[in-house]
C-alpha cells in the first residue's frame, strides 16, 4: 500500500536573546506555509453533535499538503462506485458494495475510486440535521477499504434533489452536513478529497452556485485547510458548465471536474431515466473524422479552461450505456480515454457495475472489451 503520509507537526520552541550573545538563535522555518483563501466567512450554523470514532486508525493532526496538479495526476485512472450508496437505500439500484470489490478494481490497474453518496437522505431534515451514525460508518468502511487497497477516494454528495429545487430553504442543510462529513474525516490523508456536490442544476446557477461553493468550501476548510477540494460547474456539471465558471478564489488546493456524455443520443440510447431516449436506439460511434474532431476539440477546451485559471481539471464521469452496440461503446470509450489523457486530463469512468458497468457482479466477470481499452491495453504498451 501505498505510504500513506502522517500528521508531522513541528514545535517552535521560543527562544529569548540575552545580552552576552552566547545564546543560540531560534531555529528558521524551511518554507512559508502554504496558503489558505480565507475571503469567505464560515456561516454560523446549528450546532449538532461530534462523532469522530473511526473503525480505522489514523492519528491526530493535519497531513502535509499535496499540490493540486501533483494530487490530480495521482487520480490517475478511476472508476465511480455509482448506483450504490446514490440510491435512496443501497441495493435498491441493484448494487451493493462488497469489501472483494476493492482489491479487485485495484489488481485491475485503477488508481481512484469516486463515491457518490445521497447524504441527504440519511440525516435529519430539521436543525441540527445530524446524519445517521450507522450510514456514517458504512462510509467508514468504503473509506478505510479504499485505503487499504492503495487507491485515491473522492467521497461526493449525489442526488442532492431537495437544493436543487428549493436553493435557500436547503442552503444550511447542505453547510452543516458538509460541516459533519469534513469534521469526521479531517484526519485521514489526503488521498482522500472531498467533492461538495454532484452535477449543480436547478435552482443553481453559475452564480448561486458560485457563492454556495465559496460557502461550503469556507466550511471545509475550518476543519480541512490543506485538503484537495473537487470544483465543478453548473448546468449539470457539464463540460460547457465547466467553461463557464471561473476559478472560484485564490484557494491553492482546488481541482477541476467536468463530466463527458457526447455525443448524449449515443451514450444514452435507451436510457429509462432519460425522456424520448429509446428513439435513440441503434445510434453508433464509429470514430470518423468529425466524431475524433470534436472530442479532441472538447478535450482542448478543457485543457485550455486549466492553463487560464492555473488549475488541474479532471474528468469526473464518462461512459456510454449499455443499450448501444459494444463495438460503438469500445471505440467511444478508448477514443475520449485518450483524447483526455493526451491533453493531461485524469479521469474517472462512470460506472463500475450497473448499466454503464465495467464489471458485472452477477457473473463476477469484467466487461473485458470495455477494462482492455481503460486499462489492460495501456499497461501491455506502458502508457
Amino acid at each position: 500500500m501505498r505510504t500513506l503520509i502522517r500528521a508531522v507537526t513541528l514545535c517552535a520552541v521560543a527562544v529569548t536573546a540575552c545580552s552576552t550573545g552566547n545564546t543560540p538563535e531560534p531555529p528558521k522555518p524551511t518554507a512559508e506555509p502554504l496558503p489558505v483563501a480565507t475571503a469567505t466567512p464560515r456561516p454560523s450554523l446549528p450546532n449538532w453533535k461530534e462523532e469522530l470514532t473511526l473503525p480505522f486508525p489514523f492519528p491526530e493532526g493535519a497531513f502535509a499538503p499535496v499540490d493540486a496538479f501533483e494530487q490530480s495526476r495521482r487520480l490517475g485512472r478511476g472508476v465511480n462506485l455509482g448506483n450504490a450508496l446514490e440510491a435512496p437505500k443501497e441495493g435498491e439500484w441493484g448494487l451493493v458494495l462488497r469489501e472483494e470489490y476493492f482489491p479487485l478494481i485495484r489488481n485491475a490497474g485503477f488508481d481512484t475510486v469516486r463515491v457518490p453518496i445521497r447524504w441527504s437522505a440519511h440525516a435529519l431534515r430539521q436543525p441540527p440535521y445530524t446524519i445517521d451514525l450507522e450510514f456514517f460508518q458504512r462510509i467508514d468502511w468504503v473509506i478505510e477499504n479504499a485505503l487499504q487497497n492503495d487507491l485515491n477516494v473522492v467521497i461526493n454528495m449525489h442526488h442532492y434533489e431537495e437544493l436543487f429545487k428549493d436553493l435557500e430553504g436547503e442552503r444550511e442543510r447542505f453547510l452543516v452536513l458538509w460541516d459533519q462529513i469534513a469534521t469526521r474525516y479531517r484526519n485521514l490523508p489526503p488521498e482522500v478529497l472531498f467533492e461538495p456536490l454532484n452535477e449543480p442544476h436547478g435552482s443553481l446557477d453559475n452564480e448561486s452556485w458560485e457563492g454556495l461553493f465559496k460557502q461550503v468550501l469556507a466550511v471545509i476548510r475550518r476543519t480541512n485547510p490543506h485538503r484537495n477540494v473537487i470544483f465543478t460547474g453548473a448546468d449539470m456539471g457539464t463540460l460547457n458548465g465547466l467553461l463557464q465558471a471561473k476559478r472560484p478564489n485564490d484557494d491553492p488546493h482546488l481541482i477541476a471536474t467536468f463530466h463527458y456524455y457526447l455525443p448524449f443520443a449515443f451514450t444514452h440510447q435507451g436510457a429509462e431515466w432519460v425522456e424520448g431516449s429509446s428513439a435513440w436506439l441503434g445510434t453508433t460511434w464509429k470514430g470518423n473524422g468529425t466524431q475524433r474532431a470534436n472530442v479532441d476539440y472538447d478535450m482542448e477546451r478543457a485543457a485550455r479552461w486549466s492553463k487560464q485559471n492555473n488549475m488541474p481539471v479532471w474528468m469526473g464521469e464518462f461512459g456510454a450505456y449499455s443499450k448501444a452496440d459494444l463495438d460503438s461503446r469500445v471505440a467511444w470509450t478508448n477514443y475520449v480515454a485518450r483524447a483526455a489523457e493526451a491533453h493531461n486530463l485524469s479521469w474517472a469512468y462512470w460506472e463500475f457495475g450497473s448499466g454503464f458497468g465495467v464489471y458485472d457482479p452477477i457473473s463476477l466477470q469484467w466487461n473485458e472489451p470495455i477494462l482492455n481499452v481503460l486499462i489492460r491495453n495501456q499497461q501491455a504498451t506502458g502508457q
